[in-house]
This record gives C-alpha cells, structure tokens and sequence, in this order.
C-alpha cells in the first residue's frame, strides 16, 4: 500500500529565495490567474492577517482577490505584492 500525503507549497515557502523561485517560475508560464494564486500561495504563507493589514484590505477581501476566480486589479495586485516584499521586473 502506497501512504500519500496533500502537498502544499506555502511549506517551502519559508525564505526570500524559495518565493522569489516560485513566483519566478509562475511569471515564465504567463498565465494570469496561476500568478494570482500564486501571489495567493505567497500571501498565506506570509500570514493573510499580516498581508491584509498592510494592504488595507481586509482579511476576507484578500482572499477573494486572490482566490479561485479572483480577478484583482494591478492597482491591488502592486499593493499586494508591496506587502510581500516582492516587485515585477521587466528584462529583455
């Protein structure tokens, strides 16, 4: 008999460089809404509370913005991602 575990990436999230690899390798795909869950994946690994409170959105709005079906402006995805620490680069 095989033992399987649910495997959830905000565990490894746990340093700069692991979330900066992971959202890296989510921008490369170009799919919108993988980078929204992703910021999302981010975002609770952080803390949502934390996160909500520097955005000035509340815990439950975060969550839908950056839930299945969520569709957050730029304006919030910036201020999300100002909360996380982290920015979107643009290179050549």
């Amino acid at each position: 008999m095989v033992t399987t575990t649910v495997w959830d990436v905000t565990e490894h999230l746990d340093s700069e460089e692991a979330i900066a690899a992971y959202l890296d390798a989510v921008m490369e795909e170009g799919d919108p809404a993988l980078v929204v869950a992703a910021l999302g994946d981010v975002a609770k690994a952080r803390g949502m509370t934390d996160i909500a409170a520097r955005t000035g959105v509340s815990r439950a709005g975060l969550y839908k913005a950056l839930g299945e079906g969520g569709n957050p402006t730029l304006s919030s995805l910036m201020g999300i991602m100002k909360a996380l620490g982290v920015r979107l680069a643009v290179a050549a």
